[in-house]
């Protein structure tokens, strides 16, 4: 069953991602597929029935979004009222005193991820008609901090780092991928489309790309949601 692969995949990406270390300027890392292990697994369970049309491929989480639920733009309301997923968060094993997991009890929203699956839910609906044909994944499960709090991507990494970091986010992406048996990934975004490229190639699955609706884009504070619409239909995708 494609959850049962899901979940296995994931806990492989985990064993492979333990013994990284990362240095400074990086003090912290969170891995929400380990302390909001319940809920990523509720999601699997629920919506990740293949094969799937599309999967969207974001980067990696950010501090109110995955970092608290376990689900990649996983803005709190989103997840709850949307998605319908609950669940126990833990807590990362060291934790930033300024990036605090507060689990589904967190106030502040993810702008990213309000967008991405308030767009959605318009377009669809229902979360159940959406994921019907559709999945959503990040490529990288960790978050990444300096000591003041800021986020740092994982293309920022040094170059050693980023080596052992993708070897291991690409072998999961691929197992995802071969599991859902998508036509299409895209990412969302250049890094995720790159990443995607690299990782799936030889794979008879195509590669594109829609912008990020991150609020430090201009073009997305304009209207991301139209934006997508146009750059999906581009590539011959159904738009969100």
């Amino acid at each position: 069953m494609p959850t049962e692969s899901l979940l296995t995949a994931a806990r492989t990406l985990n064993t492979a991602l333990d013994p990284l270390v990362f240095a400074a300027p990086v003090t912290h890392v969170y891995n929400p597929l380990r302390y909001a292990a319940p809920v990523y697994a509720a999601y699997l369970a629920r919506y990740a029935h293949g094969p799937k049309r599309v999967v969207f491929l974001g980067m990696n989480p950010g501090p109110f979004g995955m970092a608290q639920t376990g689900v990649p733009f996983g803005e709190v309301a989103a997840v709850r009222d949307f998605l319908g997923l609950t669940g126990e968060v833990g807590q990362p094993a060291v934790v930033h005193p300024k990036r605090p997991v507060e689990g589904f009890g967190c106030k502040r929203s993810e702008v990213s991820g309000a967008r991405l699956w308030g767009a959605i839910a318009r377009r669809f609906g229902t979360a159940d008609a959406f994921f019907a044909h559709n999945f959503v994944l990040n490529y990288c499960p960790l978050v990444f901090m300096e000591a003041g709090g800021r986020n740092r991507t994982p293309d920022q990494l040094p170059a050693a780092e980023r080596q052992a970091l993708y070897a291991a986010c690409d072998a999961h992406l691929r197992t995802v991928i071969a599991t859902l048996a998508p036509a299409w990934v895209i990412g969302i975004g250049h890094f995720a489309e790159g990443r995607a490229k690299l990782a799936l190639a030889g794979l008879d699955v195509r590669v594109g790309r829609v912008s990020h609706p991150s609020p430090a884009s201009p073009a997305a504070n304009r209207g991301w949601e139209a934006l997508v619409d146009g750059e999906l239909q581009a590539l011959g995708v159904c738009p969100l």
